[in-house]
Parts: C-alpha cells; structure tokens; sequence
C-alpha cells in the first residue's frame, strides 16, 4: 500500500499575470484582461461569466447601487445577450460563486446579501490596499518565512 500524503491546503493564494499595458478598446476587454491578471479566469477559458459579474458591479457603483445576486443575474444576461455572447455559466449558483470569489480577493463585499465594489472605491485603490498591501504582503511574508527555515 502506498503511503498517504497529508493533503496541504493553503490559507490563501493568488494567481498574478502580466499582460501587455491595458490597450483595450472596451470595458468588457479591460475587465476581462483584470481577471486575468488575477487568476480570476484562466488564459484560454470560454466560461467569462465573472467577468460580466465583475463589469455589473463596477456600472453600478458609479450610481452607488446594491445588488442582490438575482440582480445581478439579471443584468449579466442582459449584458451577454446586448454583446451576443453565450448564456453560459449564468445560473443562480454559479453567479454567487462568482461572488464569492469576488469577495474572497476583497474586490466586493456584500451588506445584508447585496453586493457592491469594496466601499464603491476607485479599483486601483482596493488593489493598493486590500491585494497588495493586505493579501500579498501576507502571502509574500509567509513565504519568505519558509525560505528561512530551510537553510
């Protein structure tokens, strides 16, 4: 019988990617390139739909609106059909997936189940402060800690 191996999960984890300067023409393209760069979706993956979720939440937060998930839904099928995307991924589940996983990167946080951009802050701020000075610092330390411990 082979030996099992303890599995090993991580407390948190961040996928970064570096792409070209952002050139894109569009919203979506643009909101689409940030997921990449953020693990948020995979090079090469046809199921976009957090990035639909992700542009719904960045138009509402210029009118400084809350959504429920089912909103949410709402406008994100509203949006592909507009674009003649497929309708794939926009079921109930797998939109407050995306949510969550939203969430999980403090992109959005959500008040009494409705969902907003953290405190509808300008991205580049959230980023500044929830990723890079909260989320990696943290990562980043840990790391090193084991960098240490092995010599």
């Amino acid at each position: 019988m082979p030996k099992t191996i303890s599995r090993d999960t991580p407390l948190s984890e961040i996928t970064l990617r570096k792409y070209e300067k952002p050139y894109s023409t569009t919203k979506r393209d643009l909101t689409r390139k940030l997921c990449l760069s953020v693990g948020l979706l995979q090079p090469g993956d046809s199921r976009d739909v957090v990035v639909d979720v992700l542009q719904v939440l960045l138009t509402s937060r210029s009118r400084k609106l809350l959504l429920t998930s089912e909103e949410i839904k709402e406008k994100v099928i509203t949006q592909r059909k507009k674009q003649k995307l497929p309708l794939n991924g926009i079921a109930s589940s797998n939109i407050r997936r995306q949510l969550k996983r939203l969430k999980d990167m403090y992109l959005i946080e959500n008040i009494k189940n409705q969902y907003r951009i953290t405190e509808f802050e300008n991205m580049s701020v959230i980023f500044d402060k929830q990723i890079r000075e909260f989320y990696l610092k943290n990562i980043l330390e840990r790391v090193h800690d084991y960098f240490k411990e092995i010599n």
